[in-house]
């Protein structure tokens, strides 16, 4: 498998999951820095001791937005209960452990709340990576089609999803307009 070390796999299952929470652990962290770095910047910016095309100006602007809004939200009702929880979504958990930093949360209780997450990200990817890795010892077939199902679920719910919003008002000062 690419990117996870041959020790990890041909050994026993909790070397995959150690190397995991590792994995996870690094990212999350590197997440919740990165936030808080650019927070740093849209405060010097703010304050205006630091131009507005700087690299942590930029990284801060793009904190903004729905997915940031959704993301801090959800801690503000959930609490540090929020940071493990976001574990089990998939995109939503770099919003939660990215605002956590952009907001300033305090890394000692960041941290507390993010470890258990970190266990429980850890146990379903080594369930699934093993299963994976289980199938494609067995049949390489039989992995490929299960990829290709995966795949075409994730364009069915794609298009499915696109299909509900509701279409964009016409901008009527456009030269295409009716």
């Amino acid at each position: 498998m690419a990117g996870v070390p041959s020790f990890v796999l041909d050994g026993p299952w909790w070397g995959l999951f150690v190397f995991l929470c590792g994995v996870v652990f690094l990212r999350t962290q590197a997440t919740y820095w990165v936030a808080r770095w650019a927070r740093t910047g849209a405060d010097a910016v703010a304050d205006r001791a630091e131009e507005h095309s700087s690299p942590r100006a930029r990284l801060a602007r793009r904190f903004s937005g729905p997915g940031m809004e959704r993301a801090r939200e959800f801690i503000e009702r959930w609490g540090f209960l929020a940071i493990p929880v976001s574990f089990l979504t998939v995109g939503f958990q770099t919003m939660v452990n990215a605002t956590a930093g952009y907001t300033r949360m305090r890394w000692d209780l960041y941290t507390l709340a993010m470890i258990p997450g970190c266990i429980a990200w850890a146990t379903v990817y080594t369930l699934v990576l093993l299963g994976l890795w289980e199938a494609w010892v067995r049949s390489p077939w039989l992995l490929a089609a299960a990829v290709l199902l995966i795949v075409a679920a994730a364009f069915g719910l794609n298009r499915w999803r696109r299909s509900r919003r509701p279409a964009a008002p016409a901008d009527p000062t456009s030269p295409y307009a009716s």
